[in-house]
């Protein structure tokens, strides 16, 4: 079963996320922020990282997350609410691999994350 982790300090977006995506078979962890988020990967790294780019220290998880020890291994997106090149381009720069707009919906989730949900890295 594929680790997912959300990080979003807003408990609506996790909610709903891990709702849709425990439906899609991912094994979801949840974290209201980046250092809470930083603790759990620590113990265990997810497969998939969802980080809300409006939280503090955003960009900073995700290159520390790259730095650990099998980092590079973990898919990344960075959430954002609107697509704005300035900030995908700092997602990038920062290891993201992908990117998803806020807000977002079950045929949304499952078409960007039904194909990763049986597969085991």
């Amino acid at each position: 079963m594929q680790r997912l982790m959300i990080v979003d300090d807003s408990s609506v977006i996790r909610k709903v996320a891990k709702r849709i995506l425990s439906g899609l078979d991912f094994l979801v962890s949840e974290a209201d922020s980046a250092s809470q988020a930083q603790s759990h990967c620590h113990a265990q790294l997810p497969h998939i990282l969802i980080v809300d780019a409006t939280m503090p220290d955003a960009l900073e998880f995700i290159s520390t997350i790259r730095s650990m020890p099998n980092g590079e291994s973990v898919r990344i997106y960075y959430c954002l609410v609107e697509a704005d090149l300035k900030s995908m381009m700092q997602g990038k720069r920062a290891g993201a691999d992908d990117f998803l707009i806020k807000p977002f919906d079950r045929k949304i989730l499952t078409s960007v994350f039904g194909r990763f949900a049986r597969v085991v890295a």
